[in-house]
């Protein structure tokens, strides 16, 4: 539920990046919590899955669909719906991957935190 909650959370960043700031910083601010929000998705579908491999799915998600756009596939199916084009973008541009990778961590580091915190078999193991 959490991650429900993260991802709720990291749209309404986002949409505020964009209504506050513009060009590059709004951009980049996107991307990165872009896979932020791909990374609590992945983490709302497999709750029990470690933060670094959570990270790396959000990552190599944002990644392939990244790769995708130099395909054109993406930009075709932009023409057909908002949707689309929100979700797979339209054209590759190689600093979105940096970026990419900038919100992974930052979603590997605030899940590892959480992680951290939360009642588990380590937990319990240690009363």
């Amino acid at each position: 539920m959490v991650a429900a909650g993260v991802a709720v959370v990291t749209v309404v960043a986002g949409l505020g990046a964009r209504a506050v700031a513009d060009g590059a910083a709004a951009k980049y601010a996107g991307d990165a919590l872009y896979t932020v929000l791909v990374c609590a998705l992945v983490a709302l579908c497999a709750p029990r899955t470690r933060p670094l491999a959570v990270a790396g799915a959000g990552l190599g998600i944002s990644w392939a669909i990244e790769f995708l756009q130099l395909t054109g596939v993406p930009a075709e199916l932009s023409r057909h719906g908002a949707v689309a084009r929100l979700v797979l973008g339209s054209t590759f541009n190689a600093p979105d991957l940096l970026w990419y990778g900038v919100g992974a961590a930052a979603a590997w580091g605030v899940h590892t935190a959480a992680a951290s915190r939360a009642p588990g078999p380590r937990a319990s193991a240690s009363r």
